[in-house]
């Protein structure tokens, strides 16, 4: 195949256009499972990549929440903390006798306001989001707390418990979760007006007004999409493990954004894919297993995760950079 061809078929085709664009992280992602096959003769095998795909499913939609707010150019770090919250009061309602699906509705409900706080603060108020998300972090987690009396609270409901813990067709409920939200959040960033804005904001916020785009109004939404969606984690994890307690998750938020930045989305606003984010996801769940089977300290692994989010946003800074170079 000619060079001209390959690239036509890279810019022609989804599935070249996808490679193309992640080429970095998939040969990360690639060398990374060799590495880990050769280390460990079951690494590769089904039970233990499904374990994996299940205790991921909680960081990739985190992820997936996260990945949106840094596409408009701002951060959530109060992701963590809401999980805690809303497992909490799923647990908490499911315990006390309401009907399972009405605590989920009123749990997704819940994260949901939990966003909307967020984003009216950050879309109306000069605060920046980073100092807005960092304090209802705190009061999510100290709300947590008060819930659930500072202990663990077990949940033996099998319906529930099944959510994080069943399976469905062989694949793990967890997973075919993520898969859909993976569907939804790829639908909504590529092939919407709504997915574009988003994209506008981030780029250039000034111009995004002046184009009419009602930057305000898109800010509160996508904070409310990431509120929500860190319920439905905190719904996911409470189901996996039968409790809530209200440390749960906590340090999430890190992994979410190693994940997204690994995924090519941007720290300066207007670049992601939901595709990308799903690999840096992977990276990450397999970057835990693999410092788990090498019996890593989880002290060291701690560091480990940090030096991945300062190697991958010391590379997004070069591309930036590299993208304004190209301007001038």
């Amino acid at each position: 195949m000619k060079k001209s061809d390959t690239g036509n078929f890279a810019r022609n085709n989804p599935v070249g256009r996808f490679i193309s664009r992640n080429a970095m992280i998939l040969s990360a992602l690639i060398v990374m499972g060799i590495v880990l096959s050769l280390i460990s003769s079951s690494f590769f095998s089904s039970a233990n990549v499904l374990s994996v795909l299940r205790q991921a499913s909680t960081n990739a939609i985190l992820s997936m929440s996260m990945a949106m707010v840094l596409i408009i150019g701002c951060i959530d770090l109060s992701i963590s903390s809401s999980l805690a919250l809303s497992g909490a009061l799923c647990v908490i309602m499911i315990n006390n006798g309401v009907p399972i699906y009405l605590a989920l509705a009123v749990t997704l409900v819940f994260g949901a306001f939990c966003g909307l706080l967020n984003g009216v603060m950050a879309a109306f108020t000069d605060i920046p989001p980073f100092i807005i998300t960092l304090a209802t972090q705190q009061c999510f987690r100290g709300a947590a707390y008060l819930l659930t009396d500072g202990r663990t609270i077990m949940c033996y409901d099998d319906t529930f418990t099944k959510i994080g813990a069943g399976s469905f067709l062989g694949i793990p409920v967890p997973v075919v979760i993520v898969l859909i939200v993976l569907v939804i959040a790829a639908i909504i960033l590529s092939k919407s007006k709504f997915g574009r804005r988003m994209y506008a904001i981030g780029g250039n916020k000034s111009a995004a007004v002046y184009s009419g785009i009602k930057v305000k109004k898109v800010t509160v939404i996508v904070y409310v999409l990431t509120g929500t969606l860190a319920s439905l984690a905190g719904i996911v994890l409470c189901s996996r493990t039968y409790s809530c307690q209200p440390t749960a998750g906590t340090g999430y938020e890190c992994d979410a954004i190693a994940a997204a930045v690994l995924g090519g989305v941007s720290f300066n606003g207007g670049v992601g894919t939901a595709g990308g984010v799903m690999l840096g996801s992977l990276v990450i769940a397999f970057l835990n297993n693999g410092l788990n089977m090498l019996h890593v300290h989880a002290y060291w692994q701690t560091i480990a995760k940090g030096i991945v989010i300062l190697i991958a946003v010391f590379f997004d800074t070069m591309k930036v950079e590299k993208m304004r170079g190209r301007k001038v």
